[in-house]
């Protein structure tokens, strides 16, 4: 009994000793750092299109969502009603963020449905000074100089300068870059581009090239315009199809064109071609020391010439 005793007390010696053996090697640990807190990731709420998107064809509403993504893409929109209706000029793929860089921006997106861009080249005699903006309204005036041709076959029968086109819309008005290449270091020569209606781009187009234009600012809160009602319409060059069931539209009208001479207000009629005679013309008698007048063409000029 004696020998049991002192064995207990042995193992428990020993259990003694492998504990404090086992307390001092982990007082030598060093501490554990604390646990980082949980950060929830950023997300940034883009909008992506719901299908692809062809190039060329204005956005519908349901073809847009907005998702929450962890990344924000430069030129993402955070609003779906941002982009409908706006056009995307190459394909935009079915789940991809929708970027400002794939869609149609700048001129194209301030011309109104049934308008063209057109730029017209002024000087600051005829611009108001340069004080043009974007987004002014004018007046377009232009002027057309009688031709020196005489006779049935001049286009402009005499000089004259009337409205063209009421509260025309500056889109841009900048330098033209070509002035110092074509030498013209006295002009300041600017470029206007205005919002025109398409069935009146022929006629801006014709006075320009054949007269001279002259942009007048207007008031934006005055809304008073030349009745085209009250003026004769203008006639085409290519005659179109008359149609009972709806007037042509504006394209159809601009595709039928317009002449100089319409343009005027002359609308000469071509001179009718000579009779056929079977009598014979006898030159006439030069009788000495009578005076005779010969009239002398030369080039758009004509003079009366005594012999």
């Amino acid at each position: 009994m004696q020998n049991l005793n002192r064995i207990i007390a042995v193992l428990l010696i020993g259990a003694a000793l492998l504990l404090g053996l086992f307390a001092w090697m982990l007082g030598r640990r060093p501490a554990a750092p604390p646990a980082a807190p949980t950060v929830a990731q950023a997300t940034f709420p883009v909008v992506v299109a719901t299908r692809a998107l062809p190039a060329g064809k204005p956005i519908a509403a349901d073809a847009l969502k907005l998702e929450h993504l962890p990344i924000n893409p430069i030129g993402a929109y955070g609003d779906p009603a941002q982009l409908v209706g706006r056009v995307p000029t190459l394909e935009i793929g079915a789940q991809a963020p929708v970027l400002d860089g794939q869609l149609s921006n700048g001129l194209a997106e301030r011309i109104e449905p049934g308008e063209r861009a057109v730029a017209v080249r002024v000087d600051e005699s005829n611009a108001v000074g340069n004080r043009l903006r974007a987004g002014n309204l004018v007046d377009v005036f232009f002027t057309l100089k009688r031709e020196g041709t005489v006779g049935p076959a001049a286009e402009v029968e005499r000089s004259q300068a009337r409205l063209l086109l009421s509260r025309v819309r500056v889109l841009a008005f900048g330098k033209d870059d070509n002035t110092e290449s074509r030498g013209d270091l006295n002009l300041t020569v600017r470029t206007a581009v205005l919002a025109v209606p398409v069935a009146d781009v022929d006629q801006l187009t014709l006075a320009e090239n054949a007269g001279r234009l002259v942009l007048a600012l207007r008031n934006p809160r005055d809304a008073e315009v030349a009745d085209s009602a009250a003026l004769p319409a203008y006639g085409s060059v290519l005659k179109t199809a008359a149609s009972t069931a709806a007037p042509a539209s504006p394209s159809t009208r601009a595709a039928a064109g317009v002449a100089l001479d319409q343009l005027s207000g002359g609308a000469a009629a071509p001179p009718a071609a000579p009779a056929k005679s079977n009598t014979t013309r006898v030159p006439p008698r030069i009788v000495a020391g009578t005076r005779h007048d010969i009239e002398v063409i030369r080039g758009g000029r004509a003079e009366t010439v005594a012999w």
